[in-house]
Order: C-alpha cells, then sequence, then structure tokens
C-alpha cells in the first residue's frame, strides 16, 4: 500500500495542491455515492419492461441499496478503527467495482436486489468513511470547504449518471447504466495509492511520528503542527472507545443521538424521493415522453451540482446553520406549493407543468446548498476522536435505514394518501427541522475537532458546542 506521506515538508504551494489532491481522490467516493443513487430513477423503467415486475418489485430494487448501505455503514466503524480510513476506503472501492459489474450482468430481479445489496455495502463505507477522512485531514479553516466538495462530488455524480440513462435509454440500456459505476471506482482505488493516512488515526494507534509526518506536509508551519499535535495527544488520553464509551459516557451519547437526528432530518425533507422517482414524479406532472421525463430529470441533476458551490462557498463564511434555516425553509415551502399544484391537476396545463418543474429546481437548489452537506459536515464534527468511528457509523446507518423506508414506501404513500397529501406530509417535516435547527444543532464554523470534543465532555449544550 501507499506510504503515508512522510517525506520532506513541502512549501505553501505544494501542500494546497497536495490537498487538492488528496480531496479529489477520496472525494471520488462521493462522484461513485452519486452515481448509485442517480442512475436508478433512468433503469428502472427498462428494468421493469425487462422482467415484467411491479411496484412493489421495483421499490425493492431501488431500497436495497439502502439496506446494504446501513450494512456497509454499521461494519465500516469496525473497518476504519482496525485498519485506517485510507485502507477502508480502498475497500469500498473495490466492492463498487463487483458491484457494478453485478448489477450489469444479472438475469433475474432476485439476482438484481442482491447485487444492489453488495453496491449499497459500497456506498455505506464511503458515505461513512470520506467525511470523516476530509475532516481529520482538513484545516479547520476549510473544513467546511473540503467536506463540501465531498457533497458536490455526490451531485456531480448524480448528474453524470442522469446524463448516462439519457445516452443509454434504450432496451437492454440499463445494464450499462448500472455497469458504467466500474469506471471511477476502478479509477479511485488506483489513486488511493497516493493519500496520507489520516493523522488523527496514527495517533490514536501509537504511531505518533507517523502523524506529524503526515501534518508536516499537509501544514503551514512547525507551530500549527505542534499545537495541532497537542489537541489530538489530548484526546487520545481518553481510555474508552467506541461502545464502551457509548455506555460509560452521556456526554457521548447526545453527540451520538445528535449525529442520528441529523441523518434523519436529511433524508425526511423528501429530497430522496425526488431523486429516486424524478423520471415518475415529472410523468404525474404531465410529462408524458421517457425522453421528456430522462432530460427533465437531468436538468434536476444540473442544478443540484451548480447549487452546491453555492454550500463550497459560504459554508466557512457564514457558517452552518444559516445555510440550514434557509434550506429547510424554502424546501417546505415548494413541498407546499408541490402538493396545491398536484391537487388541482397538472395533465392538461402547461403553465402549471413548468410550475412544477420548476419547484422541483428550486426544491432541489435548496437542498444541495444546505442539509445534503451541512449534516454529512456535522456529523464528522461532533463526535469525539476515540468515539468518532461508533458516533459516525450510528448516524450513517440512521441515514440509510432512513433511506430504505423513503425508497420502500413513496410509491405506497402516493397511493394511500395521494399526491398532495404526500408532499404536504414532507412539507411539515421541514418546518419541523427549523425548529430542530434553532434548539439543537451547533455552529462549528472555524472551531478545531478537538475544542468541539472538549466542550461536549463538559457537558455544554448541544447547540453550544462550538462556541
Amino acid at each position: 500500500m501507499a506510504s503515508d506521506a512522510d517525506a520532506s515538508p513541502l512549501d505553501s504551494a505544494q501542500q494546497r495542491t497536495l490537498i487538492y489532491i488528496i480531496v479529489t481522490i477520496a472525494a471520488l467516493a462521493g462522484l461513485l455515492f452519486g452515481m448509485d443513487i442517480g442512475i436508478i430513477p433512468g433503469a428502472l423503467p427498462w428494468i421493469k419492461k425487462t422482467f415484467h415486475i411491479g411496484d412493489v418489485t421495483q421499490e425493492f430494487i431501488v431500497s436495497s441499496m439502502m439496506l446494504g448501505a446501513a450494512l456497509g455503514a454499521a461494519a465500516s466503524g469496525w473497518l476504519s478503527r482496525k485498519f485506517g480510513r485510507k485502507m477502508t476506503l480502498t475497500v469500498s472501492g473495490t466492492v463498487f467495482i463487483l458491484g457494478a459489474i453485478g448489477c450489469a450482468l444479472s438475469v433475474s430481479p432476485a439476482m438484481l436486489i442482491a447485487t444492489r445489496v453488495v453496491l449499497g455495502v459500497a456506498v455505506g463505507i464511503s458515505s461513512y468513511i470520506a467525511p470523516v477522512y476530509l475532516s481529520e485531514i482538513a484545516p479547520e479553516r476549510i473544513r467546511g470547504t473540503l467536506i463540501s466538495f465531498y457533497q458536490l462530488m455526490i451531485m456531480g455524480g448524480i448528474f453524470v449518471a442522469y446524463l448516462v440513462d439519457a445516452g443509454f435509454n434504450y432496451p437492454g440500456g440499463w445494464r450499462w447504466m448500472l455497469g458504467v459505476i466500474a469506471i471511477p471506482a476502478g479509477i479511485m482505488v488506483l489513486g488511493m495509492y497516493i493519500l496520507p493516512r489520516s493523522p488523527r488515526w496514527l495517533a490514536n494507534n501509537q504511531r505518533r511520528d507517523k502523524a506529524r509526518d503526515v501534518l508536516m506536509r499537509l501544514r503551514q508551519d512547525q507551530a500549527t503542527v505542534d499545537a495541532e499535535m497537542a489537541r489530538i495527544d489530548q484526546s487520545t488520553q481518553r481510555s474508552a472507545v467506541g461502545w464502551q464509551l457509548f455506555r460509560e459516557d452521556k456526554n457521548f451519547r447526545r453527540s451520538v443521538g445528535l449525529g442520528m437526528l441529523l441523518q434523519f432530518m436529511q433524508q425526511f425533507t423528501g429530497a430522496n424521493v425526488i431523486l429516486y422517482y424524478a423520471p415518475h414524479i415529472l410523468k404525474m406532472a404531465g410529462y408524458s415522453s421517457s425522453s421528456e421525463q430522462m432530460w427533465g430529470t437531468v436538468l434536476i441533476g444540473l442544478v443540484m451540482t451548480l447549487a452546491t458551490l453555492i454550500a463550497i462557498t459560504f459554508v466557512d463564511r457564514v457558517g452552518r446553520k444559516p445555510l440550514l434555516y434557509i434550506g429547510f425553509t424554502v424546501m417546505g415551502a415548494c413541498m407546499v406549493l408541490l402538493g396545491v399544484l398536484y391537487a388541482i391537476g397538472l395533465q392538461h396545463d402547461t403553465t402549471l407543468q413548468y410550475a412544477a418543474l420548476g419547484l422541483l429546481a428550486i426544491f432541489v437548489i435548496s437542498y444541495a446548498m444546505s442539509a445534503a452537506p451541512m449534516v454529512w459536515i456535522l456529523c464528522s464534527e461532533i463526535q469525539p476522536l476515540k468515539g468518532r468511528d461508533f458516533g459516525v457509523a450510528c448516524s450513517t446507518v440512521t441515514n440509510w435505514l432512513s433511506n430504505f423506508v423513503i425508497g420502500v414506501s413513496f410509491l405506497s404513500l402516493l397511493n394511500m394518501l395521494g399526491n398532495a397529501n404526500t408532499f404536504w406530509l414532507y412539507a411539515a417535516l421541514n418546518f419541523l427541522f427549523i425548529g430542530f435547527t434553532l434548539a439543537l444543532i451547533p455552529e462549528t464554523k472555524g472551531v478545531s475537532l478537538e475544542h468541539i470534543e472538549n466542550n461536549l465532555f463538559a457537558g455544554n449544550r448541544l447547540r453550544a458546542l462550538g462556541a
């Protein structure tokens, strides 16, 4: 495996270049994550025709990936603690390759569901480990920006997947849609060779000199490295780790609970309903042809990708919470208005159809600049070093279990509640999340991970962890 980047110190320009390379390669996990989400909306109609399946089987094909992701996230805490962040990223890339090829070669719905579970394991591992790795590598002044870049790659992956869907939108093309994910996965596995290990993982595993070597290549000066190493040393002094720390320390239980709540909030905004079922939603809005649905979905993906640049620009300037307030407010309003339009009926009114598409675009802009990146940032920041593997694993499992519930229930909810009431339900949840943000979520802009940890163990209120 690669060296731990422990050669001679670099000048500032070389440091910036190295950090950008590290972020790009690690964030390829986000591209794979996004592609796996974005591929299925375009593939599903052709899978339905190939295997002659109904709504329930379609829901399980969509949601089986989330079930696998929950399993992968549950295992990733142990993998990361035992073998390190870098090795765990490599494992996720390898499993991505195997899962993608298996999906492309599936000969039955059962085989497709099983191979999507395998693919989901890779998604679960990568969604856990990439934000953790980036948070432990990044200087605190740009930590939010770098983790937001991971989210940009997720959104970019969704957009690329939508383009792939449009390009292979013909009978049998769904196999190419699902198999193409193996290409960027192979690139990521090869690129892992040049990445350094996490300095915090090294220090926590009695490899302090290696940790200092990595920081010397990633930070501006000796004084900065000394100060950061002192904070890391303090974090490594706790004897309890993981599950033991969770059982013994009520403050750690608070941060784990907050991480799980954050992921629940992200998933139940309703964004993944749009991501997974965009062509179906556009069909309900009156866009009847497959081509209209595909290119409408591409437009949504492009808008989401560009909107993530808003988060990258402002997350380390205005902070995490202001972007969450804006996002939940706008998403809730969009869901209310979409419900109204569906209640009126869109099938024969071109103006209302364009209005629905516009509201979907505004919704995904709000999601991409707020809950999508902010939740991953916060979940990687609020957990203490000795409990980070366990805490982030718990929050990531929550993400994918919530994701599974949404994926397996949306079509059934539409049938049971109707189009308008389903969107109004998600609107109510978004407005509820504004209150949760006000009462519980901390502002962590520009604060070191160790300072957040000290506030947590001092018993400070959750919303004051970044004070």
